[in-house]
């Protein structure tokens, strides 16, 4: 578990983050009929794996590929200087044009709405798409800026001194979501 951090609550277990990907991914078929224009774009680092889940359980019940996207934020950040000197920059890999595509952008948690904030400008750097649609695994709430999500596999409210701690098989070697606490 995270460092400093008190294991409060798992509240979701392997199935039912399986579950809740897969409900997201039909509620995506739902909305966008033609999934011709319909991309994915992760943000690093476990929005990527659940961008890529997403596209794959579309293939499996629509039998068409979507076109996935890694984003990485780190130079859009509002708290970047207070995160390092030197920041760690990582690719971003978006090797479709997103111009005029339905781009749904994947994260792991929404909070403070400030990640998703960044990776538009970052979006916008690559082109202009004809929409952005949000797709969180987690949403606890605690808006600073005015953003929602448009698919959400779990609503938790939480207070300010818990944090959402997303575990995905790709990245940790477990799937899993837990709620900490601060001591």
């Amino acid at each position: 578990m995270a460092g400093g951090l008190k294991a409060k609550a798992r509240i979701m277990d392997k199935e039912a983050l399986r579950r809740a990907l897969v409900r997201i991914a039909h509620e995506i078929v739902e909305r966008n009929r033609d999934l011709d224009q319909v991309a994915f774009v992760g943000i690093r680092r476990r929005g990527v794996p659940i961008a890529q889940r997403l596209a794959r359980y579309i293939k499996e019940f629509e039998g068409q590929e979507l076109p996935v996207g890694v984003l990485d934020i780190t130079l859009y950040r509002d708290d970047l200087s207070r995160l390092s000197e030197q920041p760690r920059v990582n690719n971003t890999d978006v090797p479709f044009p997103i111009e005029g595509k339905h781009i749904v952008l994947c994260d792991d948690v929404l909070y403070t709405g400030r990640t998703v904030r960044a990776a538009l400008d970052a979006l916008v750097d690559l082109g202009r798409p004809q929409t952005v649609q949000l797709a969180v695994l987690v949403d606890r709430g605690h808006r600073e800026i005015p953003i929602r999500a448009d698919y959400v596999g779990k609503n938790v409210p939480t207070s300010r001194r818990e944090v959402i701690e997303c575990r995905l098989e790709e990245v940790d070697g477990v799937d899993e979501v837990w709620i900490m606490e601060q001591p």
